[in-house]
């Protein structure tokens, strides 16, 4: 019998612009889920969390720290194995590098703690190194999540680019299909929302037995005095902002990001990130810079 591995992630960004309230607790309810509703060993291998809740913890949600366990996890895995992996926390996206075949013309990402981006291309490139044989679920509760994986084979959730038809069809797949696992990622979402103050309707009025009890270690409603939810997109603006406050530099704009990411976390940095900066250094030993605007223009015509 296959062994069950899962890495939760929710971070809630104390003390900054963009703190959220809820994350926590995301992670807290998911791993009861795991453990007494599908058999996953609650110890510090079937089960690893990262969370900011306590500063003073060894495993921050760091971006380095979010892709080890990543690698870890799939490094380790075999087939028949169950892998799960669940983000909770801010969404955020770059505009597409110049010449980039992106289906939604932007780099989705998930923001960890110290604001060290993790991409879209970093987690298809980790899908792709799952063993044949292998389930790998990967569940993100955060804005722009449907473009995280490109060309799912399953995905709830779309992002920009993609039409209202093709965002149906999926749903029609999805409303159809059964399994338990389905069901339980149905279910998840609706507890998510429910838990921040949000009733959604149930078809038949059948009710869920499994919040009745659920442990709650904060406040749940993340929103506003007005009621409605705190939404989980993290403006560039606000990421800027946040990226100057974490690095001391002052002079961070859209077109920089990527460089000021590299700068900062160097090795540490996004897979993606870094083949961008190589790519983008050795147009620059061959002198091929013209300025930034030219430089990028080089950079597509070479992809």
């Amino acid at each position: 019998m296959g062994r069950k591995r899962a890495v939760l992630v929710g971070i809630n960004y104390a003390g900054t612009k963009a703190e959220l309230k809820g994350c926590h607790n995301d992670v807290a309810r998911m791993r009861r889920c795991l453990v007494d509703r599908f058999g996953f060993d609650d110890d510090g291998a079937g089960i690893r969390v990262l969370s900011d809740a306590d500063p003073a913890a060894p495993l921050q949600p760091t971006g380095a720290n979010i892709r080890r366990e990543l690698a870890r996890l799939v490094a380790d895995a075999r087939p028949g194995d169950s892998l799960f992996f669940h983000y909770s926390g801010h969404g955020t996206r770059l505009p597409a590098e110049t010449g980039q075949d992106d289906d939604t013309g932007y780099d989705e990402c998930i923001v960890p703690s110290d604001m060290n981006l993790i991409t879209d291309q970093d987690f298809t490139e980790l899908v792709q190194k799952v063993p044949d044989g292998c389930l790998f679920t990967i569940v993100s509760d955060s804005c722009h999540s449907g473009g995280l994986l490109d060309k799912a084979k399953e995905q709830i959730g779309h992002s920009t680019k993609q039409n209202k038809a093709q965002q149906g069809k999926r749903e029609d797949r999805s409303d159809s299909g059964s399994g338990g696992f389905r069901s339980f990622l149905k279910q998840t979402v609706r507890e998510a929302f429910e838990s921040q103050g949000v009733h959604l309707p149930r078809r038949g009025g059948q009710q869920s037995s499994y919040d009745d009890d659920a442990e709650s270690e904060e406040p749940s409603l993340d929103s506003g005095t007005d009621g409605h939810v705190k939404n989980r997109s993290l403006p560039l603006s606000t990421f800027i902002e946040m990226l100057k406050e974490k690095t001391g530099k002052d002079d961070i704009e859209v077109g920089s990001i990527r460089m000021t990411l590299f700068n900062v976390f160097g090795e540490d940095a996004s897979p993606k990130i870094k083949k961008f900066m190589k790519v983008m250094l050795e147009k620059l030993q061959q002198g091929q810079h013209g300025g930034v605007v030219g430089l990028v223009g080089a950079l597509a015509k070479n992809r």
